[in-house]
């Protein structure tokens, strides 16, 4: 009897030998899609999970605050901490002096007491060796809970990360003004990407371009705009096809208004930050926890891989707030009560129950 022929398709789903979920700082999401993780729980969760692979994510600059520097810090930081390959642009001459400003991860609640217990070890003056392990202990207790890798963490602005994160081979910087054209800026971005293929069947980590203020003034081809557009579309297409996430800030007042609506058409997540002035009174009265705000975020647009179902958040603008003054976290604008006092926005006096305590309503 002859042996029955198994059909196959030409269309197979590309499997890895590893879990998804067992690689540190990579989660599956829905339609086949992996996140990477922002660097601020928060807004993962506002954006249903991290940022998508092979997606570019575009920041709007706001000329008033470097607010967009604390999202750039914290999307490089969370790669570093998962040993992800890093590639940083910057238009200063010495990019690689910024990774000194990169945020530390905070201890989670398992790992306060070794924390006291390294202070105490430094107070009796240890000799730096025994500090630097000590150290690099706390930063992998930091980014481990329950024998598991975070996918996401917070981190302290006030403190620095370790050297032990900044020192691998996986770390390239770009100074922008230094280069003589955006075609180098392409080759560079290139050869970081060939080493991440989208369709590796083992996917053993996902990488990281950050670029920071793209088309500053002091740059050469800050006048040159369709050739940013061009590269931006190139570059658009490289990491569709790798596992990288590319992250974009730009200041939208720099570059012409048609200019900015390609750029804003070709990111997959776009977002605006937005300074809140000391003294706005008008703000300070409409909304709750005015005084703890440094700053607003708006979520433009989520990315939409493998899927034509757009998606609808319960809101769309979001306060930055600095959570004892060290992380970041984002929270929805609440209306603050009539009387401007301070207060939840959901109080009984608005209530139109009969069982109001303000008597019988008058409509």
């Amino acid at each position: 009897m002859a042996a029955t022929k198994t059909r196959t398709s030409s269309f197979s789903r590309n499997v890895s030998d590893t879990p998804t979920s067992q690689i540190p700082g990579l989660k599956n999401g829905p339609n086949g899609t992996i996140f990477v993780s922002s660097g601020i729980p928060d807004l993962d969760k506002i954006l249903g999970g991290g940022f998508p692979l092979g997606s570019i994510v575009m920041v709007m600059e706001d000329t008033e605050a470097p607010h967009h520097m604390l999202l750039l810090r914290n999307f490089m930081s969370q790669g570093l901490v998962h040993n992800q390959p890093l590639l940083y642009a910057s238009p200063s001459t010495d990019p690689r002096a910024f990774l000194g400003t990169l945020p530390s991860p905070i201890l989670s609640k398992d790992g306060k007491s070794r924390e006291n217990d390294i202070e105490q070890e430094k107070r009796l003056r240890i000799a730096w060796q025994y500090k630097k392990y000590f150290g690099e202990q706390q930063q992998n207790m930091a980014c481990q809970r329950d024998g598991k890798p975070e996918y996401c963490n917070d981190f302290d602005l006030r403190k620095p990360l370790e050297r032990h994160f900044l020192s691998g081979h996986h770390i390239d910087c770009i100074s922008l003004q230094c280069s003589p054209s955006l075609a180098t800026i392409r080759d560079r971005c290139s050869a970081f990407l060939t080493q991440l293929p989208r369709y590796d069947a083992n996917i053993s980590c996902a990488g990281r371009i950050a670029i920071q203020s793209f088309c500053a003034p002091q740059c050469e081809y800050s006048n040159m705009e369709w050739e940013m557009v061009s590269f931006i579309r190139s570059l658009k297409s490289m990491v569709r096809s790798s596992n990288a996430v590319a992250f974009i800030t730009f200041p939208p007042a720099v570059v012409s208004p048609s200019c900015s609506k390609r750029w804003q058409h070709l990111a997959d997540t776009l977002l605006s930050v937005r300074a809140i002035p000391d003294e706005d009174k008008e703000l300070a009265e409409l909304l709750t926890g005015y005084k703890d705000m440094v700053g607003l975020l708006n979520v433009q647009k989520v990315a939409r891989i493998n899927t034509q179902v757009p998606v609808i958040l319960e809101a769309s603008t979001f306060s930055i707030k600095l959570q004892k003054r060290r992380s970041l976290v984002l929270e929805c604008l609440n209306q603050a009560p009539v009387d401007a006092s301070s207060g939840t926005s959901y109080g009984t006096s608005g209530s139109c129950s009969g069982s109001s305590k303000v008597g019988t309503l008058d409509f």
